[in-house]
């Protein structure tokens, strides 16, 4: 039960002016986050497509419990049902981030015929990080088409929408060249068992985030992927440096917090929630792991 943001309520934390929505499912966020960065410092969902650009400074970003650093010149590409956490503290307070994000609702990349998820999918398991650093001449590239976007949109020409969306389709093919290059880079750097196993371990925490609220066991994720408990617990300690166990209970960690800050469930609905046999096992979970009994962690978390 992560927060969920909507594509609308995300105009307003991006501090998105009416001129800024370029069209419906659309939408510009020129120098980072406005009014709503406080809400990214916990981890949450934004149900629609992203794509980041850093053009001055760094920042942490944590996508599905792994951290990235994003610097100047860095490009990364949000997808749906990822968890998200942005933390910008311990920057240089001189050179704050500054970065575009152009937004797509998933009604809109429906229409672009552009399959993110796939590429994503690639990305994450083969690249240390996933934030793909574009040469000067890219980043040129890459301005012209947010400009072209701006400048079709102030416009009074008919068919803006019909032209955005072939804007955007043209820029994320685009950008897709640039992504697979890197992954094909990747796959030359590393055997052919590393890359095997970075893929086991994607598909392993696809499956944590689908099935940590009912399932805990290492032997039903093994059995979901055709391997041993022993096999696939060796193997994401080899790839993570943490255990299976440890990236279960971390999702499940982090379910209860979102469900304690955001909702107001009552601490025995969590309970039955998250499939704890009862209140005394749930407490003594979070409190193992977080150091507070679940009810203080609502009031001062």
């Amino acid at each position: 039960m992560f927060q969920e943001l909507s594509f609308d309520y995300c105009k307003s934390l991006f501090g998105l002016s009416d001129n800024a929505v370029l069209s419906e499912g659309i939408m510009l966020a020129d120098g980072g986050l406005v009014n709503g960065a406080s809400v990214f410092k916990y981890p949450c969902r934004f149900d629609g497509y992203a794509v980041i650009y850093c053009r001055r400074g760094h920042f942490k970003i944590d996508i599905n419990l792994t951290s990235f650093d994003v610097h100047e010149g860095s490009l990364i590409i949000y997808s749906p049902g990822y968890i998200i956490k942005v933390e910008t503290d311990g920057t240089d307070p001189d050179v704050q981030p500054d970065y575009v994000i152009l937004a797509l609702s998933r009604e809109v990349v429906s229409d672009l015929r552009f399959d993110f998820s796939k590429m994503l999918s690639e990305s994450m398991s083969l690249l240390n990080n996933p934030c793909v650093a574009l040469k000067p001449s890219e980043g040129v590239i890459l301005g012209n088409y947010l400009s072209l976007l701006k400048s079709i949109c102030s416009s009074d020409i008919p068919n803006t929408r019909e032209a955005l969306i072939s804007l955007a389709s043209s820029a994320c093919h685009l950008l897709g060249g640039i992504w697979t290059a890197s992954i094909d880079e990747a796959r030359r750097q590393q055997s052919g068992q590393s890359v095997r196993s970075k893929l086991v371990f994607e598909n392993f925490l696809s499956l944590v985030t689908q099935y940590h609220t009912s399932e805990r066991n290492v032997s039903f994720y093994a059995g979901q992927l055709c391997l041993t408990p022993k096999y696939l617990s060796k193997l994401v300690r080899t790839v993570s440096g943490r255990s299976a166990p440890e990236w279960i209970d971390s999702y499940v960690i982090l379910e209860a917090k979102n469900m304690l800050k955001y909702s107001d469930l009552s601490i025995k609905e969590i309970v039955y929630r998250l499939h704890f046999p009862d209140q005394s096992s749930f407490y003594k979970f979070f409190r193992l792991r977080t150091g507070m009994i679940p009810s203080e962690y609502r009031q001062n978390g």
